[in-house]
């Protein structure tokens, strides 16, 4: 009888681990004014190195400009200031993060300025608190959850909500018509 237990204690031990492996997600992390963000490293395509970004007239503060990216012209978005938050200043680890979002049904590459990229880390679905309704200084929308990381939090983006193409279109059209408009 124990050797039943033991070999369906060791399957439920097996399945709890598969589980747990499910369960754990990679993020990359960052600092942005001070505070620590991750996002999922699926959506990350690369990473690189801050300059060259080509400013474009008629763009809401939050878009910087556009970036050539091997023939590609892909828009970069200051993440700071799509929180509400002031301008990033570029220093010597500002990094533009490349990353990919649906829009239509197709994949669009689009870069975030951050202050510094830290380190991809696994963080578990169960060390993943829901995002808090009041108190945090960005939309409660663009936040996945708060990661528990080493005893101190990590705030996970929705990369969907924080980049949300039909948004940041329809913020560009309504800047575009107000400086029209002046």
């Amino acid at each position: 009888m124990s050797r039943v237990i033991s070999k369906s204690s060791r399957e439920m031990q097996e399945r709890n681990a598969a589980q747990e492996l499910q369960d754990l997600h990679q993020y990359l992390t960052f600092t942005l004014g001070g505070e620590a963000f991750a996002m999922d490293i699926l959506h990350i395509k690369e990473i690189i190195e801050y300059g060259g970004v080509t400013e474009v007239p008629l763009m809401p503060s939050f878009v910087r400009g556009v970036i050539n990216l091997r023939g590609a012209v892909v828009p970069v978005i200051d993440l700071s200031v799509r929180f509400g938050r002031q301008p990033t200043q570029i220093a010597k680890r500002t990094c533009i993060v490349i990353i990919e979002v649906s829009f239509n049904g197709e994949m669009q590459d689009i870069g975030v300025i951050v202050d510094a990229v830290n380190e991809v880390l696994d963080i578990p679905g169960q060390d993943i608190e829901p995002a808090p309704a009041f108190g945090s200084k960005i939309r409660s929308e663009f936040i996945l959850g708060m990661g528990k990381v080493n005893q101190r939090f990590v705030i996970v983006l929705d990369v969907n909500q924080v980049l949300s193409l039909e948004e940041m279109s329809v913020l560009v059209e309504t800047d575009v018509s107000r400086h029209l408009d002046a």
